[in-house]
């Protein structure tokens, strides 16, 4: 009875596959999962010289598809080529119980170095060895976005200092608040006026510092003694709600008769946008004051649209804040950000150099912050000047993204750029690319003495995350920190002075023509700890710290392990840079250099941790001769129209003008 029952049963399964080989072979393909199952392609929102994309997918368990990238302006003939989209795959960031993050399988990248407002075609190729299941080619059409500019059809209101005499554009107002909004009330009258304003009207400051009498009087309009008509609510903050249009802004913008000063008068908030959009700071000084402009608190309400350029910050803790999950398209550009800080580097975590200080302890407390810490999508961070804080220019550190693992769209924290900055003396951080997805952009900046590490990805959310073309020089714990499992980084082009170190595993982890040099504060100049065998560096520039026992590390999972995030990695240390080649299989066409390979560049001085070097006694471009002179590998939109065989390592192509760092002149 047993075997009948048996036999039957088989009998049954053979037919079954029959039907699954013969009647039904698309449902037989499906459970293929080497194949790639081609899913929907998303277009990020634009930057104004980027563009960012994500294409789902199911299947290619192999890992062994790949999509191909190329875009031309429209109406042009050839096409170019572009980088291939990163594979994402299941990647995991996972950190004490604030982060367990899955990244989904799916492909994602960016264009760099478009034009503004123009449109752009990009075409995506997906192939896979396997097969590809659904449209396999997809052409998209996507515009950049304009600089933003004060709308020119717009009403034009002229705002004076409270206390002004004398001749007046008309129609005239004292005080920002009393052209803002009906009347500018103080006391219990401060909220009751409605708006005046209206999308595309500009309000002309003209020269004078806008600062209340004295912000404790509880008096308005009656009192003429001490009248606090036409100034700030109590706090001394102006709250701005108005809501207008990336068309046409409302426009804050300096008259061009002198300087315009807001000054907050030590108080806690002197712009709070929360409940605004659209709103073009220009030309404008901002001073004395905890956060000058805050946009966003998470969780609770923010803003769309910031945009502030030409201006100033000095002696704020913070310049500009948001971490609501819907900002986006902030624009922070060509801006001086000057914080608080003493001018000698001292960083504040407990760890030598700085605990050696005996004030240590006090030294390392805040006095500023950040400049610019903002979450969301669509924002750029560009040329800016920054000095004096405890970070300069951050993403910010949110933790799990809204809604995981149903993240909604306008919540994705997506498609940002970070370029052409200029910053120095910083406890912590250059630049920040935490708690982001997809499309981050961290190029062409320069950053020197910066203490306890130059650019975090803390964590990063699949990816990718650009590091490109970055210049670091004096970070005396590094100018790379890894952290809370970050996945899917990829560093093209850096000039780093300095050890390379995690403080936690990555994956997803690439690097390609770059100078990292050790400056004898670790013992490895490349120390990697990686859960992705897939994670890879080549093409490379190393200065190797003399008589360490440890020149190169790369940890893993066993190799023929394709990835691995809960077993321990395997510990794989080496003594010499040939010994790392041969035993790692990495930075096989890498080659090792010396500080001599910069035009002027000594290594930091070690006995003197708090200097602060200055940009003009440091030339880190490369000497004639060097052999990291067409070492490099082609990337291409990065190191297109390089000089001689191939691309040189390194953040300066020999021979090239090296990149405008900082504000420039207005046009």
């Amino acid at each position: 009875m047993v075997q009948n029952h048996n036999s039957h049963y088989s009998q049954i399964r053979i037919l079954s596959f029959i039907f699954l080989i013969i009647i039904s072979p698309a449902l037989f393909a499906a459970t293929n999962s080497d194949n790639t199952v081609a899913g929907e392609l998303f277009i990020e929102p634009p930057t104004l010289i980027s563009l960012g994309f994500e294409w789902y997918i199911e299947g290619d368990d192999n890992r062994n598809a790949e999509v191909v990238l190329s875009y031309r302006k429209t109406g042009e003939r050839n096409w170019q080529e572009g980088l291939p989209l990163l594979r994402i795959q299941n990647e995991r960031s996972v950190y004490d119980l604030t982060l367990d993050y899955t990244a989904p399988n799916m492909f994602a990248g960016s264009i760099f170095y478009l034009e503004p407002n123009t449109d752009y075609e990009a075409r995506f190729n997906l192939h896979d060895p396997d097969g590809v299941t659904g449209n396999a080619e997809r052409t998209i059409t996507v515009k950049t976005r304009a600089e933003p500019e004060a709308f020119s059809g717009g009403r034009v209101l002229h705002v004076y200092p409270l206390d002004h005499t004398g001749p007046e554009e008309q129609p005239a107002f004292h005080g920002l608040l009393q052209a803002y909004y009906m009347a500018g009330l103080g006391g219990d009258w401060s909220r009751a006026s409605a708006q005046r304003v209206k999308p595309g009207d500009t309000l002309l400051v003209h020269a004078g510092i806008y600062k209340e009498f004295d912000r404790r009087n509880y008096t308005h309009e009656i009192d003429s003694g001490y009248t606090t008509c036409c100034g700030t609510t109590w706090d001394g903050t102006y709250y701005l709600t108005a809501k207008a249009s990336e068309d046409m802004p409302i426009t804050i913008k300096a008259a061009g008769d002198g300087e315009v000063i807001f000054d907050g008068a030590d108080n806690n908030v002197l712009f709070n946008m929360m409940g605004s959009s659209w709103h073009l700071f220009d030309g404008l000084t901002f001073r004395n004051t905890n956060i000058a402009i805050e946009a966003g608190i998470k969780n609770i309400i923010g803003a769309e649209g910031i945009m502030v350029k030409h201006s100033r910050f000095e002696d704020v803790a913070t310049a500009i804040h948001s971490d609501w999950s819907g900002s986006r398209k902030f624009y922070i550009a060509d801006n001086v950000m000057i914080g608080r800080r003493p001018n000698e580097l001292m960083g504040w975590y407990n760890i030598p150099p700085w605990n050696e200080d005996p004030d240590f302890e006090e030294k390392r407390l805040l006095d500023s912050y950040y400049a610019v810490s903002i979450y969301g999508a669509g924002h750029v961070i560009a040329y800016n000047k920054v000095t004096g804080f405890h970070d300069a220019l951050d993403h910010a550190t949110y933790g799990m993204p809204d809604g995981y693992p149903n993240i909604p769209r306008d919540r994705m924290p997506v498609s940002i750029d970070i370029y052409g900055n200029d910053v120095s003396n910083l406890d912590d951080n250059c630049f920040e690319a935490d708690g982001s997805m997809h499309n981050m952009r961290v190029f062409d900046n320069r950053c020197f003495n910066v203490a306890v590490g130059g650019m975090s990805p803390q964590p990063v959310f699949g990816g990718p995350v650009y590091f490109i073309r970055n210049v670091v020089y004096h970070s005396p714990y590094g100018p790379v920190k890894i952290h809370a499992d970050p996945a899917g980084i990829l560093y093209y082009h850096n000039t780093y002075i300095g050890e390379v170190r995690q403080i936690t595993p990555a994956s997803n982890l690439h690097f390609r023509n770059n100078l990292i040099f050790g400056q004898e504060r670790q013992p490895s100049t490349l120390a990697i700890r990686t859960y992705t065998n897939y994670s890879s560096s080549d093409y490379n520039g190393f200065y190797v710290n003399p008589d360490t026992d440890v020149a190169f590390s790369w940890h893993s999972p066993p190799r023929e392990i394709n990835a691995d995030f809960e077993s321990p990695l395997v510990e794989r240390n080496y003594a010499t840079f040939e010994s790392y080649q041969q035993g790692s299989g990495q930075d096989a066409n890498s080659v090792l250099l010396d500080y001599g390979d910069f035009v002027n560049a000594q290594m930091p001085v070690l006995d003197d941790p708090t200097r602060l070097y200055d940009t003009e006694e440091v030339d880190l471009r490369l000497r004639r001769g060097s052999d990291a002179i067409d070492a490099g590998v082609v990337l291409p939109n990065i190191n297109d129209g390089f000089n001689g065989r191939a691309p040189d390592i390194g953040a300066y192509e020999y021979g090239a003008e090296i990149p405008h760092y900082g504000p420039r002149p207005r046009n």
